[in-house]
């Protein structure tokens, strides 16, 4: 049996034990040091509530930035900040109708995503 050692931050660290995973194998199934930074700047986005509102707006509707500032309460430009933001990190896009340009979810996985991320915290 392993010989478990805590440490002032009571995680548990392992002292002695029997390697029951192939390490390299495991390894190799890591995406690229790019991919998790890109990755990790993903989630970085949805780490602002505004963003994440926005999101769930352009989930059930295409709307454009005023009808977005309106049910939010918030100014057109920092709803049309937070957007340049979304947009940038390909969660939303736009279409132009003449002069007026309307967002939405730029695919399935940024559904998915909201999907799951509710999913998990209402568990």
């Amino acid at each position: 049996m392993n010989e478990i050692l805590y440490t002032n931050a009571e995680a548990p660290v392992c002292i002695e034990h029997e390697h029951h995973i192939d390490e390299e194998k495991i390894k190799k199934t890591l995406p690229d040091e790019e991919d998790l930074i890109d990755l990790a700047e993903l989630f970085k986005i949805f780490g602002d509530s505004t963003r994440v509102k926005i999101l769930y707006l352009l989930f059930e509707s295409e709307m454009c930035v005023c009808d977005i500032a309106d049910i939010l309460g918030m100014t057109v430009s920092a709803i049309s900040h937070q957007l340049r933001i979304l947009k940038n990190a390909k969660l939303v896009s736009f279409r132009k109708d003449g002069k007026s340009v309307f967002y939405s979810l730029a695919d399935e996985h940024v559904s998915l995503i909201l999907e799951k991320g509710m999913e998990h915290i209402c568990e």
